[in-house]
């Protein structure tokens, strides 16, 4: 599985990154054109949905992950299933589980499904 989460590690890396730069526009580009998007509020689907969730979430918002399982599902697809930590600098911290689909494009390994659960 050391591919698999190579391949998570560099998507969601860049996702990290530009969470906690607050740009809306950079975490949005490490989506897929039609990225169906399911964060805490309603889903969304594409660029314009991430980079509008992205937007109204508060400067200082950071995200800390731990991958917990892979899968392959098909070639050119990586399923990754793991506990993320969203970080404010106003509030507790918020404890997730986040699924991604990625997919392979001409761009590289995108997120082409991201579902976020609470368990608390």
């Amino acid at each position: 599985m050391a591919g698999e989460e190579a391949i998570l590690h560099e998507a969601l890396g860049r996702w990290r990154d530009a969470v906690g730069a607050h740009e809306p526009e950079r975490v949005a580009a490490g989506f897929t054109p039609d990225a169906i998007f399911q964060g805490l509020h309603p889903y969304g689907v594409g660029r314009e949905a991430v980079a509008a969730y992205y937007a109204a979430q508060p400067a200082g918002l950071a995200a800390d992950y731990r991958i917990l399982e892979t899968r392959r599902p098909a070639d050119g697809l990586v399923l990754g299933y793991l506990a993320v930590d969203f970080t404010f600098p106003d509030r507790p911290a918020l404890h997730v589980n986040l699924a991604v689909l990625l997919r392979r494009t001409d761009d590289g390994w995108l997120i082409a499904h991201y579902q976020v659960s609470r368990l608390d």
